[in-house]
């Protein structure tokens, strides 16, 4: 059987349950827009300031993603960031995080397929509770601007990364 071109495509993606939709106006020539591909080494590119190992992914001009691990039993040390947002998906093991922003503070438990959010200014500590690497893929935005985002602040539990 032959596939054959979609007779009712349209300039603007509709979405799947009429609650989110794209928009591509002022994209039509490309302007200023880039592809960027890249898959992560085996090695960290960096230690992050809150001690888990950090492989850079893409970047845009609108935000930043990288894999972050934890090793097995391992606590990160507590920090908040600055200027940033992040938005983190678990890949692989399981944890907890710590989040305090605004008088609200609770833990969640990370396992694979977990999302959560982290706005800038929350003060945050997670941890490898298993016997298998925690892998979360974490977005910032904007990008990440360097060390000096995040802060050490006080956690919940003894850091060991």
């Amino acid at each position: 059987m032959a596939l054959s071109p979609w007779k009712g495509a349209s300039r603007k993606p509709r979405a799947a349950h009429g609650t989110l939709a794209f928009s591509s106006a002022g994209l039509e020539d490309g302007a200023g827009m880039s592809f960027e591909t890249k898959r992560s080494g085996a090695a960290p590119d960096a230690i992050a300031p809150d001690g888990s190992e950090v492989r850079v992914l893409c970047r845009s001009a609108q935000g930043s993603m990288a894999a972050f691990s934890l090793p097995a039993h391992n606590v990160a040390k507590a920090v908040a960031h600055r200027s940033v947002d992040e938005l983190w998906y678990v890949a692989a093991g399981r944890g907890r995080i710590w989040r305090r922003l605004a008088g609200q503070e609770e833990i969640v438990e990370l396992v694979p397929g977990t999302s959560l959010s982290i706005p800038v200014g929350t003060q945050f500590q997670f941890r490898c509770d298993g016997a298998e690497t925690l892998v979360v893929i974490g977005t910032t935005m904007p990008p990440w601007p360097g060390a000096d985002e995040a802060y050490p602040v006080d956690g919940p539990w003894q850091p060991t990364a």
